[in-house]
C-alpha cells in the first residue's frame, strides 16, 4: 500500500533537491496529519539556518516554502497545495489517488504492505516463566506483548526467533527435587498430581526448606549434584521441567500465543557457557576481583554514594548468577546465532540490570556491527486501587484464574446484548472464550508497554470504547453485511470510488495500515498498531452510519461500498491477528 506520508516525503525531497541543490536530497521532511488538510509538510523552518549559511543572508521560511511548492510534482496525487503560517505546506490528497491506492490494497494478499527486502535476524525474548511456579499476572504483559512483536516482525518478513528464557536452573531446584522425591516421582507425571498445582508445590518445598534443617541440608547437597550434572538428579530435574512445560503450553494455547517447546532456551541451556564467559572477560582485562568476587565496573554507573556499580560475574563463593547468564546469552546470540537485533520483553524494574549488562557486552566486543540490544520495558499491572494487582488475600494473581474470570464476565456481558441470531451452546462458548481472552489481550496491547495500566474487567469487557470486544464486533458487523447480501467479502472487487466524505475518510485511513505496522515493529510498541485499528473501527462506524451499503442509491455505489467494507474487514482481522486477538465469525 502506498502510504501517503512516505510518497509525499519522496516528492518533497525531490523538490528540495531541485530548489536548493543535490545536497538537500537527503533531507528528511516531516510529513504529518493536519487539521487544515490531509497532511502537512513541515520542512521550511528547518532549512532557514543551512540556507542562510549557504546564501549568506537571512532566509524567510515562507519564501523557502514557496520555492519548494514551485518545484513540487504532485500531479494526480494532491488536489490542493497551500502555504500557511510561517512556512507550513498543507496538502490535500486527490480523491482519485486515494481510491486507486485503496483498490490496489484490496487486490493485494498483503494489503499492500511490502516485505522487508533485507530481512534481519531478530530474537524476541519474552514470557520467561519459572519452572515449578505458576504463571501470574506479571507474566501476562511480557507474554502477549512479546508475541505481538514477534508476529508483526514475521509479517514484515523479518527472520524472527522466539526465545522463551525460562527460569529452569539454580539453587531452588535443590529443594524442589528433594520435595519431589518425598511425594513420589511417579505421581508428578500425572496431570492430576499435586505437582500440577505448581504454586502449592513450590510453597510446600519452601516451607520444608525453611523449617526442616535435615531437608535443607539434603537440598543443598542436591544443588551440588545438579550443578555437577549427576544423571539421577538431572532425570528428576527433567520431570519438573516437563510438568511445567505442560502447564505453560496450556496457558499459551488459551492465550493464542505462538511459543512452543522448541522456543525454550532456559537458563540451563547456557550453564556450560558461564565459565568460558567469565574467563573471556578476565582474559580481556575487563573483569577484576573485588571483595573476592569477579566483577566488571561498566563506566557511567554509580550508586547513591557515587561509588561505581559492579556487575557481578562470579560470586565470592564461586557461584554464578543472573548477570552471568545474561552475559553468556548475549555472547551466544552474537557469536553463534548472529542476531541483528535482540528485543528483551522484560519488566521495567530490570532496566538498570540490562543497561549494565549491555554495557559490559559492548566492552567485551560481543555487540558486533550493527547488532542492537533493546530492553522493551514492561510496566506493572495495577488493580483498580492503583496498586500492584493482587488477590484479596494479598497474594499473586494466578494468570489462569484471571483468564477464567475474564471469560466468565465476557459471557455475562455477551448475554445482556440483544442478538439478531441465536447460538447453540458450543458456538456461544467459543465466542465468549474469544471475547474474554481478546478483551484481556487488547486491554494490555492498547496501552504503551512501558506504562502501568489498571486492570479493570468492567472497562475491558465493554463493547463500547477502545476495547477488544468493540473491535471484534466491528469485524463481525461487516461480516453480517455480506451474509445479508448473500455474498462473500472475497467477491467484493469494487471498483472503489469516493463520493461521500465518510467514504474518503475511511479509505484514507486504510492507507496508513502499512505505516502503522512498520512503526509498531521498529519501536517494538504494539500499541501503535492497536491505536490505528481502533481509529479504523471508529472511521468505519462513521462510514456505516452515513453511507448505506446494501441500500446504496445505485449498483456501482453499492459495489464500491462493499469493497470498502471488505478492505476494512481484512485490515481489521489482519491487524488484530498481528496482535494475537481472535476475531469470531459471529457475535
Amino acid at each position: 500500500m502506498s502510504d501517503p506520508q512516505l510518497v509525499l516525503a519522496d516528492r518533497v525531497r525531490a523538490a528540495l533537491a531541485a530548489a536548493f541543490g543535490p545536497s538537500f536530497a537527503d533531507t528528511d521532511p516531516v510529513i504529518r496529519p493536519s487539521q487544515f488538510a490531509d497532511l502537512q509538510a513541515n520542512v521550511a523552518m528547518s532549512l532557514v539556518k543551512p540556507l542562510t549559511q549557504e546564501r549568506g543572508e537571512k532566509q524567510n521560511p515562507r519564501r523557502i516554502a514557496e520555492e519548494i511548492v514551485a518545484r513540487l510534482d504532485v500531479e494526480g496525487l494532491v488536489s490542493k497545495v497551500e502555504i500557511s503560517g510561517p512556512g507550513f505546506i498543507n496538502l490535500t490528497l486527490a480523491d482519485g489517488w486515494i481510491a486507486a491506492r485503496a483498490q490496489d490494497a484490496l487486490e493485494d494478499d498483503r494489503l499492500g504492505v511490502p516485505e522487508d527486502e533485507n530481512p534481519e535476524k531478530v530474537i524476541v525474548e519474552y514470557s520467561s516463566p519459572n519452572v515449578a511456579k505458576e504463571m501470574h499476572v506479571g507474566h501476562l504483559r511480557t507474554t502477549i506483548v512479546g508475541d505481538a512483536i514477534a508476529r508483526i516482525g514475521e509479517f514484515l518478513g523479518e527472520n524472527v526467533v522466539r526465545d522463551n528464557h525460562v527460569g529452569d536452573w539454580g539453587t531452588p531446584f535443590g529443594m524442589l527435587i528433594e520435595h519431589l522425591l518425598d511425594i513420589g516421582v511417579a505421581a508428578a507425571e500425572r496431570d492430576d498430581s499435586s505437582v500440577s498445582d505448581l504454586t502449592a508445590f513450590y510453597q510446600a518445598a519452601r516451607q520444608k526448606f525453611d523449617s526442616d534443617p535435615e531437608f535443607a541440608a539434603r537440598s543443598r547437597t542436591r544443588v551440588v549434584r545438579l550443578q555437577a550434572g549427576d544423571p539421577d538428579t538431572m532425570r528428576l530435574w527433567q520431570v519438573l521441567v516437563d510438568v511445567s512445560k505442560r502447564y505453560f503450553n496450556h496457558v499459551y494455547a488459551r492465550l493464542g500465543v505462538t511459543l512452543t517447546d522448541d522456543d525454550i532456551k532456559g537458563e540451563s541451556f547456557y550453564n556450560d557457557l558461564l565459565n568460558p564467559t567469565a574467563q573471556e572477560l578476565t582474559d580481556k582485562g575487563i573483569a577484576e576481583i573485588s571483595d573476592g568476587a569477579l566483577v566488571v565496573f561498566p563506566p557511567g554507573f554509580k550508586g547513591r554514594e557515587g561509588d561505581p556499580l559492579p556487575v557481578i560475574v562470579r560470586k565470592s563463593d564461586g557461584g554464578y548468577n543472573y548477570s552471568t547468564t545474561d552475559l553468556a546469552t548475549i555472547r551466544y546470540r552474537s557469536d553463534t546465532e548472529h542476531a541483528d537485533r535482540v528485543i528483551y520483553v522484560v519488566g521495567a524494574p530490570q532496566s538498570l540490570h540490562f543497561q549494565m549488562a549491555f554495557s559490559v557486552a559492548r566492552m567485551a566486543g560481543w555487540v558486533k556491527g550493527g547488532m542492537r540490544l533493546e530492553h522493551a520495558e514492561i510496566g506493572n499491572v495495577l488493580g483498580t486501587d492503583g496498586k500492584i494487582l493482587r488477590t484479596r488475600a494479598g497474594g499473586t494473581v494466578k494468570l489462569a484464574e484471571l483468564l477464567d474470570e475474564a471469560v466468565e464476565r465476557a459471557g455475562a456481558e455477551f448475554d445482556k446484548l440483544n442478538h439478531d441470531e441465536s447460538f447453540d451452546a458450543a458456538t456461544r462458548e467459543a465466542i465468549v472464550e474469544a471475547v474474554g481472552i481478546g478483551a484481556v489481550k487488547y486491554a494490555d496491547l492498547s496501552v504503551a508497554r512501558d506504562s502501568e495500566y489498571i486492570f479493570d474487567f468492567d472497562r475491558m469487557i465493554s463493547f463500547k470504547g477502545n476495547t477488544g470486544p468493540y473491535l471484534q464486533y466491528a469485524a463481525t458487523r461487516i461480516r453480517s453485511i455480506f451474509r445479508k447480501a448473500g455474498t462473500s467479502p472475497d467477491d467484493a472487487h469494487g471498483p472503489i470510488r469516493l463520493e461521500d466524505p465518510a467514504e474518503r475518510a475511511l479509505a484514507l485511513h486504510l492507507l496508513g495500515f502499512g505505516a502503522a505496522v512498520k512503526s509498531a515493529y521498529e519501536a517494538a510498541e504494539p500499541h501503535r498498531l492497536a491505536t490505528f485499528l481502533f481509529e479504523l473501527a471508529s472511521s468505519y462506524t462513521s462510514f456505516y452510519e452515513n453511507c448505506p451499503v446494501l441500500k446504496a442509491p445505485d449498483e456501482a455505489t453499492k459495489q464500491s461500498r462493499l469493497a470498502l467494507c471488505a478492505l476494512t474487514l481484512r485490515t481489521l482481522v489482519t491487524g488484530l491477528d498481528l496482535l494475537g486477538v481472535p476475531t469470531p465469525e459471529r457475535m
